[in-house]
């Protein structure tokens, strides 16, 4: 006898309801009558994203996501990209738009035009969304042979999803339709366009900003927050990538297929140590023009390639005859039991208060004035400070390196004279695209770093680390982000082939996530998205190259 019935458990709120087999998500929604504070976008499905439309044939656990939720908030996104797109395509036939990279709390885009993008353009557009939201269009998604696929993505000059798709090695597919309009998104999209009500379209630099629903208040835009040299530094590396014919995903896998792997590693590590010794140059020069710069901060997110970097700075800064010298905030944490504590009642050794400002102002003071100090000691096990011996007395050579998620903040160095500090932000900003409208958000770059990492050096699988990452994010915002601008330079840690070699070391470890577990969703979207890429081998990555930290074989000491 058929089962006509299914056992839905809805976690949002624990509670089981049948529904007719097949029924899609947005119906058992609708069954549970659930009182959700925003409009729901998306559910996970046994611990697996999924879209609205969604059809359930078997008993289920379900939660309802709305864009607070990460994964719905890519949801979302992509949606509203697609909207974008078809909009872009109605009013510019001829035009050609890039989804670029996530900047000033939105999406930045480069539409290429033949001349100057003007403000009537973007007004334009927004106007052309807005309509084509009101019109409430679905979105549809329709799976076929890749063959198929190929063939439609050419006759629409979608050159770069076709290369991505004939690299992937897929036998199957497929691709999404707005009305009469074709484009693919590597994840799920809303059910029609009249979902999309809250955003923005503003023109911005040389391009355009896309603006998203704010985390915290979903009805209203995010609040742009001007971060002009972030950009710089991503578009600096994008015409990079462009340059070398290497803007997305199918052009690297192209290359990679050619035999060419080798030399796209070779020209990435050089570039890399390249920026590195020019941003010693800058600290050398502007000793020699005055600025007597005895402190070098260093701040970046997890996972950004910090201590690598500062190692191989402190390298290009001996070239140029300066004697550079690390000092360890870790050393000045107060006593444990003074260390403020979080919402949860834990200690909370993200926060700046953590660490004795008073005692590092006073030395840092005395070193600048060329006096003698006695360097304090963390203990890690007593939670106690000691004073083993340890005395530094610096001459006009020495420049002190201070590496830290606090090091750009004001309230650090609020003593220390502006003319004496160097500031540097470090982070992965990745500038390689899926494909033209598909970014690779920069957060997945930092997690797929650390998952490495933590497996390899730590003992933590990759559950755990995908579990610590929501409040490592939380810390990022609340301590690191805010002060980025407040960098002299900006370093993009991010190589180009990354994402390639990390393939080869962090799908098993993904793999090993449990599918009863929360951690899954995230799990198998990783997965996914990093099989995209042709694998490529670490052995050709030098020993002095950022990615050792975490992938091992670093000649350097951590």
């Amino acid at each position: 006898m058929m089962i006509e019935t299914i056992l839905i458990c809805c976690k949002n709120n624990n509670n089981y309801k049948e529904f007719p087999i097949g029924s899609t998500l947005l119906d058992i929604y609708k069954g549970f009558s659930l009182n959700l504070p925003y409009p729901i976008v998306s559910a996970k499905v046994n611990n697996r994203t999924e879209g609205l439309l969604f059809r359930v044939y078997n008993n289920k656990d379900v939660e309802f996501l709305d864009v607070r939720d990460s994964s719905g908030m890519r949801t979302y996104v992509r949606s509203l990209c697609f909207v974008l797109y078809k909009a872009v395509r109605e009013l510019f036939p001829e035009g050609k738009l890039y989804v670029e990279h996530p900047v000033s709390k939105g999406y930045f885009c480069n539409l290429r035009l033949g001349r100057d993008i003007a403000l009537e353009d973007v007004e334009r557009i927004k106007a052309r969304m807005q309509e084509l939201i009101a019109e409430d269009i679905p979105f549809r998604r329709i799976e076929c042979q890749a063959a198929q696929a190929v063939r439609i993505f050419s006759e629409q000059g979608l050159t770069d999803k076709v290369k991505l798709l004939e690299t992937s090695g897929a036998l199957y597919t497929y691709y999404h339709q707005l009305g009469d309009t074709v484009d693919c998104y590597y994840g799920n999209l809303l059910p029609s366009t009249g979902y999309l009500q809250v955003f923005d379209l503003v023109k911005y630099d040389d391009g355009l900003l896309l603006r998203i629903p704010s985390k915290k208040d979903p009805t209203c835009v995010e609040e742009v927050i001007k971060q002009e040299k972030m950009l710089d530094v991503f578009k600096e590396y994008v015409n990079w990538s462009y340059i070398m014919g290497m803007s997305n995903v199918g052009d690297f896998n192209e290359a990679c297929e050619q035999g060419h792997a080798t030399d796209i590693i070779k020209v990435a590590e050089a570039l890399q140590e390249k920026k590195i010794a020019q941003i010693a140059d800058t600290i050398y020069h502007r000793q020699q023009n005055g600025d007597r710069v005895k402190l070098v901060l260093i701040a970046g997110p997890s996972s950004s390639g910090k201590t690598t970097f500062s190692k191989r700075l402190s390298i290009q800064l001996m070239t140029n005859g300066l004697r550079p010298y690390p000092l360890s905030l870790d050393n000045y944490f107060v006593d444990r039991e003074q260390t403020p504590r979080d919402a949860n009642g834990d200690y909370d050794y993200e926060s700046l208060y953590a660490l004795d400002l008073k005692l590092f102002n006073e030395q840092l003071q005395a070193l600048l004035r060329g006096e003698r100090v006695h360097l304090p000691r963390f203990n890690f096990t007593t939670g106690k400070r000691e004073y083993n011996g340890d005395y530094l007395q610096i001459n006009e050579q020495t420049i002190l390196i201070l590496e830290g998620i606090h090091a750009l903040n004001p309230e650090l160095t609020p003593d220390i004279p502006v003319a004496n500090k160097f500031n540097i932000y470090v982070s992965a900003l990745t500038t390689i695209s899926l494909d033209d409208h598909n970014w690779i958000p920069t957060t997945d770059n930092r997690l797929l770093r650390r998952i490495i990492r933590d497996y390899n050096y730590r003992g933590y699988s990759a559950r755990e680390t995908i579990s610590r990452w929501p409040s490592v994010r939380e810390g990022e915002d609340k301590w690191i982000f805010p002060y980025q601008e407040n960098a002299d330079v900006m370093f993009n840690s991010a190589l180009l082939f990354e994402l390639a070699v990390l393939r080869m070391h962090v799908e098993p470890v993904l793999m090993s996530v449990p599918r009863n577990c929360p951690e899954y969703s995230e799990a198998y979207r990783l997965l996914k998205f990093i099989q995209y890429f042709t694998p490529v081998r670490d052995q050709e990555l030098p020993p002095t190259s950022l990615l050792r930290e975490f992938l091992g074989g670093s000649s350097f000491n951590y």
